[in-house]
């Protein structure tokens, strides 16, 4: 009974499914199937998978009407994206395009050659041709010349740094002289630290018709008066001396400070007189007078003037008229690196030295040396330091000027001799520098040698 039992069930169970009869009996059919189970399985899984990823973008739906404003947010989203890469393309050509982007080649810069502008060298401001000179002299600004012995006192200043900065001092002198009705004594060239230059007033510029010029303006006299018999004394006693004079002081400043111990006193000298008198704190009249001074009153002697016509005439010689030249003014010399107290890339033994030599030459403001790091890193952020030559070099190319460009470099010993040099070269062959042999074949050529 046991065996017809299990018989019965057995046959039961196959008669119930004739499929799992039917795949018992072909176990290649059962594989089969079981393989598309799998498949079907599997497409689910991911179907499921990209409605999640898709769940997180609220813009995705099945919704036939979200659908359409879908795809409208997307076409936009594309063609924001295709604009955004067009602009970042036509950025990166122009930059690389830039006429001051060079490629280094070991210690050797090779600069892109870009066509130079027909308005690189014109004057960008041509209005200001048409402008007319302002010094004249003008009827009811200030009062005329007094008689002799009818000013105030004499006055002495001592004009110093470079050529520039002595031509600002001897027009402030004047200047001043004329807003104290006093007499100026002829302005000394202070000899400077760095140049040690011996050169007096009278070996640049022509004194008899400087002071021939402002005799209706100022009382000017070549040499301090016979009556005062200790000269040393205006040089050195604080006594003749007026110190306290702030930087761009206005014309009341004199008036109501200098001017009364000028009287007191009779003769005082003026230091230092680097920028001591302001420009838009002055009458209207005084900056004409300055004018007067400064492209009028002081002219060079003869045989500069000739020196000078000789050496522009030789340099558009060199060049041609098709290439004009520049003349660049190198502010890198060691009392001026010195002087700024700015930090500049160079070898340990290097900046010892400067430390040194700033230690010496301004000790007031070096003090301890603690606090120079942060008042170079303050400076440099404001722009306040010199410009190495590199630096110009990177300028230059960026407004245009193409490597062509002829340049003759007017400076002193540049500090860092030819490696602090080396970027200026690279990127602009044509440069000239020293002009020493240059200059002493015009000396010898005009009959100073």
């Amino acid at each position: 009974m046991a065996e017809l039992r299990h018989s019965s069930s057995l046959g039961s169970r196959a008669g119930s499914s004739p499929m799992k009869r039917d795949d018992t009996a072909s176990p290649l059919i059962h594989e089969q199937h079981a393989d598309d189970d799998d498949d079907g399985r599997s497409r689910h899984l991911f179907r499921d998978r990209v409605r999640s990823i898709w769940s997180y973008f609220p813009f995705v739906s099945d919704d036939p009407r979200v659908s359409q404003q879908n795809s409208r947010i997307s076409l936009c989203l594309a063609l924001f994206v295709v604009v955004a890469g067009l602009i970042s393309i036509l950025s990166i050509v122009n930059h690389l395009n830039a006429p001051y982007l060079c490629k280094k080649d070991g210690i050797v810069l090779h600069c892109p050659r870009v066509k130079e502008a027909p308005s690189l060298w014109e004057n960008p401001y041509s209005a200001t041709t048409s402008w007319k000179p302002c010094a004249e002299r003008r009827l009811g600004g200030i009062s005329e010349l007094p008689p002799e012995n009818e000013t105030n006192g004499y006055i002495f200043i001592h004009a110093e740094g470079g050529l520039n900065q002595q031509r600002i001092a001897i027009c402030n002198a004047v200047a001043v002289a004329k807003i104290m009705n006093a007499t100026l004594i002829l302005p000394v060239l202070k000899q400077d630290q760095i140049w040690k230059d011996q050169t007096k007033f009278e070996d640049i510029f022509d004194v008899d018709h400087f002071i021939d010029y402002l005799k209706d303006d100022v009382r000017i006299v070549r040499d301090i008066p016979d009556w005062f018999t200790d000269k040393s004394e205006l040089f050195s006693s604080i006594r003749r001396t007026v110190k306290n004079i702030p930087k761009y002081a206005p014309a009341q400043f004199y008036i109501d400070n200098v001017l009364p111990r000028i009287k007191e006193k009779k003769i005082m000298a003026l230091k230092p007189f680097v920028d001591r008198l302001g420009y838009d704190n002055v009458p209207p009249e005084i900056n004409r007078l300055r004018c007067r001074v400064n492209y009028h009153a002081l002219k060079f002697l003869p045989e500069i003037e000739q020196m000078s016509d000789l050496l522009a005439s030789r340099m558009k010689n060199r060049t041609g008229s098709s290439n004009p030249y520049m003349a660049l003014h190198l502010r890198f010399e060691k009392g001026m690196v010195g002087l700024s107290f700015c930090d500049f890339v160079g070898t340990r033994e290097e900046k010892a030295k400067m430390a040194e030599y700033r230690k010496k030459e301004w000790p007031r403001r070096y003090k301890n040396g603690s606090h120079l790091w942060q008042l170079a890193l303050q400076k440099r952020k404001e722009g306040r330091c010199p410009l190495e030559p590199g630096e110009v070099a990177v300028i230059l190319r960026a407004m245009g000027y193409p490597k062509e460009t002829q340049i003759y470099v007017a400076s002193g010993q540049v500090y860092g001799g030819q490696n602090r040099m080396a970027p200026l070269r690279n990127m602009f062959p044509n440069l000239v520098r020293p002009l020493n042999s240059f200059l002493m074949q015009c000396l010898s050529w005009i009959g100073l040698l």
